[in-house]
């Protein structure tokens, strides 16, 4: 029992150091840099699916893309962490809305995950016309966050 008591002390004392333990944080700069390279790489994505529909391609050959442009779209509330717009000073085309007006940024992104999500779950189905309205849904929730967040 003295056994059992002496190696459970020791695994929380490691566990509590281990807890303790902090990742580097990453500075303003990488992280606009990263959501300027995600941002691209989103577009080429929408871009890609676009030709494939217009290519009149399997809907299951964009899975991955849809996939993709999905997890980026739950994610973009997170690459706009305070301290990470004009002030960094690093360009970025990210407004000041965003961060004053953090509701309604938080409120665009989730319409346009909401859209980037069933645009993937119409990619493992057969239904092609739907799936290239879908693409048009994805898009304008694209837009209309840039139109409000995005400096022109």
């Amino acid at each position: 029992m003295k056994r059992i008591i002496t190696a459970a002390a020791i695994g929380l004392t490691c566990l509590g150091g281990a807890a303790g333990a902090r990742a580097p944080q990453a500075s303003a700069a990488d992280v606009i840099k990263g959501r300027q390279g995600a941002m691209m790489l989103s577009g080429v994505a929408m871009a890609s699916i676009k030709g494939a529909i217009d290519a009149g391609q399997p809907l299951a050959s964009q899975r991955f893309a849809t996939r993709s442009l999905s997890r980026w779209a739950h994610a973009v509330p997170g690459m706009f962490p305070a301290g990470s717009g004009p002030e960094a000073g690093v360009q970025t085309n990210a407004r000041a809305e965003i961060w004053t007006d953090r509701a309604g940024f938080e409120a665009k992104a989730a319409d346009y995950a909401a859209a980037a999500d069933r645009l993937a779950e119409l990619a493992t189905g057969e239904d092609a016309a739907a799936f290239g309205v879908q693409w048009t849904a994805v898009r304008a929730t694209c837009q209309a966050c840039h139109d409000a967040y995005k400096a022109q």
